[in-house]
């Protein structure tokens, strides 16, 4: 479906391409509900966002930009079509829905499961389909046939349908995009035109690319799910790469959205000697401006830190939908107001049939990625201006750190972080991919320093190919996101596992020794010193905290422990010579555990866990991790004009790890 971007929220929508990398040029593309009346480029990650000047090249007027929405195929170079079939499971639909635009008729699908033929007569009923059960299609000999694939749940119809051949083949979408797409799942899709024949088995691994059959071309549009359930699938196996079979369908869904290619309003030319850091070109329309951030890697290490920009947890909540049904509001942010009107999805909504959604882009608008954005679950800032906040703080204090992101990571791997003597995590590192997990464990395997500044951090799997980002959830993420089933973890960029990292022997608590033990949006605390904090040990960590308890103020909901935060625990691989240096205890009862997690120790254990544990792990190659193990750690340092205590440890850890 064709849509025209709302702008009632947002004056100014967009994105910057390349999002992360060296100097160079950049191309933005952004929509406008106005005249543009000022440019700049202003630096994110110093106080007061100082303006950078960096040559701007105006390339288009800004103006209201649409996008196609839904996934749908059409098959080119088919002409004097015969005979189709295909392979189809309908999910969730709502009103008038195509399934097949032929050109001289439709088949649509009605109030969910009444399937129609629309032509030149008018509409006529043909029979009510039964939904989430395997259905084979079949049209040819001006005739149409469904029958079931599954022998348990016998369904069988057939219609005679107008003319001798099919015009033109789009499935799930009308021609002109004038209608939501079908949600539904493909698979098995065959023909004969041109008195030839083609036929398509969808691969496990994901391709935006035509896939060919015999001089004909089926193309996908809007990123449709691949990787998922055919009606092959038997259970006997949840690994795509043994049994491609089960898996050779694709998910279409009516919120399916590609990057987007709108056109470039503006390029930056970034100097070669630019700072590594967080940026955002500003774009003033009237009374309103919006910034729309990007990120400038570091090509060679210019200092001894090296912060990692946390921009695969960024693009997992771009856009968050948070649909108000489901969430108490404590407060608002423009940002989801646009993606709700815009009708846009992060990887923590679901599609309109229910289903997780899965792939995220950098070429689209991430409206909830600001330096002023703020959580409206909390009213709290989170993700980009906490780290935000941190970086600034460095700088203030005269801390030199270079920067690069979790995509550059992900790229470059340990030949990225080998150069640093520490390495140092933002607010919130979620998400990784297997690569960049292996990076950090190699990193601290040959002598180098992490210095983990967050929670709930390097946790579930990830995968990258070009503009795209996807993450797979399971059972064991449920009631938080969305539910997907375990047999559909796996992941279409790469087919590796999807899920936790920590459930394949790798991620959190193999890395930091610690991992998620709570979350919850009413109040942070301060963290109190353990008695191994005062060993002389840590002398330099502690130098200049005063009492027993710091951080008892922050931007994130009020102190340094809190919003998610981390814990050991034995039994998933922390290791024994872990120092527990500070603990946060007492969370209010809104704060809730991983109703999945067992605790050998019943109720009690694991009320024991109710806690935030800042530690400390030394490793045999005299590698170290320091955990700070929660999100609103650095929403606790101080201001322009401040200090306090979490200020002075700060400061203490990232001098000791970079002299």
């Amino acid at each position: 479906m064709l849509r025209t971007i709302d702008h009632s929220s947002l004056a100014v929508s967009g994105y910057v391409e390349p999002w992360t990398g060296p100097a160079g040029t950049r191309m933005v593309a952004s929509s406008c509900a106005g005249a543009v009346e000022a440019v700049r480029i202003r630096a994110l990650d110093r106080d007061g966002m100082p303006k950078v000047d960096w040559p701007i090249r105006s390339l288009a007027e800004c103006r209201r930009q649409s996008f196609s929405q839904g996934a749908w195929l059409s098959i080119d170079h088919a002409r004097s079509i015969t005979a189709l079939s295909f392979e189809m499971l309908l999910t969730r639909n709502e009103g008038y829905r195509v399934l097949l635009d032929a050109g001289a008729f439709q088949l649509a699908i009605v109030d969910g499961a009444n399937l129609v033929l629309r032509d030149d007569m008018g509409e006529t009923p043909i029979d009510r389909l039964p939904t989430r059960q395997w259905l084979k299609v079949a049209i040819g000999h001006g005739a149409l046939t469904v029958e079931t694939l599954d022998q348990d749940k016998p369904f069988a119809l057939s219609k005679v349908l107008p003319g001798g051949t099919l015009d033109q083949v789009i499935l799930c979408s009308d021609k002109g995009e004038a209608l939501p797409t079908l949600n539904c799942r493909l698979a098995n899709i065959s023909l004969i035109a041109n008195g030839q024949s083609a036929s398509w088995v969808f691969p496990t691994i994901f391709t935006d690319a035509p896939l060919l059959s015999n001089g004909m071309a089926l193309r996908l549009h809007n990123n449709p799910t691949f990787c998922v359930r055919s009606s092959r699938w038997d259970g006997s196996s949840l690994d795509p790469r043994l049994t491609p079979s089960h898996y050779d369908a694709i998910h279409c869904h009516d919120t399916d959205l590609a990057g987007l290619d709108w056109p470039a309003n503006f390029a930056i030319d970034i100097p070669a000697d630019a700072r590594s850091g967080v940026y955002a070109i500003e774009i003033e329309t009237g009374e309103t401006c919006e910034r729309i951030p990007f990120f400038v890697s570091a090509a060679e290490p210019a200092s001894r830190l090296l912060f990692i920009a946390p921009t695969a947890t960024y693009l997992a909540y771009a856009d968050e939908y948070l649909p108000p049904h489901l969430y108490e509001w404590i407060g608002t942010d423009r940002g989801h107001e646009f993606a709700r009107a815009n009708n846009l999805r992060s990887l923590y909504d679901y599609h309109s049939d229910a289903s997780g959604v899965s792939l995220a882009s950098t070429r689209r608008p991430k409206a909830t990625l600001r330096d002023d954005y703020r959580y409206p679950l909390c009213g709290a800032p989170h993700l980009l201006p906490v780290d935000l906040h941190f970086l600034a703080f460095a700088a203030r204090n005269g801390i030199a750190i270079d920067l690069v992101t979790d995509h550059d990571l992900h790229q470059k791997g340990l030949a990225l972080l080998s150069p640093y003597r520490s390495v140092l995590t933002g607010s919130h590192p979620e998400y990784l991919s297997v690569s960049m997990e292996d990076a950090y464990r190699r990193y601290v395997a040959t002598g180098g320093h992490l210095c983990y500044l967050g929670g709930n951090g390097f946790a579930a799997a990830v995968a990258f190919k070009d503009d795209l980002m996807e993450l797979r959830r399971g059972p064991t993420q449920a009631g938080r996101t969305w539910d997907g089933p375990l047999a559909e973890m796996p992941l279409a960029l790469t087919n590796e596992p999807g899920g936790y990292l920590r459930d394949r022997g790798r991620g959190e608590f193999a890395l930091t020794g610690v991992g998620i033990a709570l979350m919850g949006f009413s109040k942070s605390l301060p963290f109190t010193r353990m008695a191994s904090s005062y060993k002389p040990a840590f002398a330099w960590l502690f130098d200049g905290v005063a009492g027993d308890t710091f951080g008892d103020t922050g931007m994130v909901l009020g102190g340094a422990a809190g919003y998610e935060v981390d814990c050991t625990n034995s039994a998933l691989g922390t290791p024994e010579n872990i120092v527990v240096l500070a603990t946060a205890r007492g969370f209010p009862d809104d704060y809730v555990d991983d109703p999945g997690r067992w605790y050998e120790g019943g109720a009690p254990e694991r009320d024991a866990k109710r806690l935030a544990e800042m530690t400390f792990l030394t490793h045999a190659s005299g590698g170290s991790v320091f955990s700070a193990s929660s999100v609103a750690f650095l929403g606790a340092l101080p201001g322009p004009d401040e200090q306090n205590d979490v200020g002075r440890m700060t400061l203490n850890l990232l001098r000791h790890f970079s002299s």
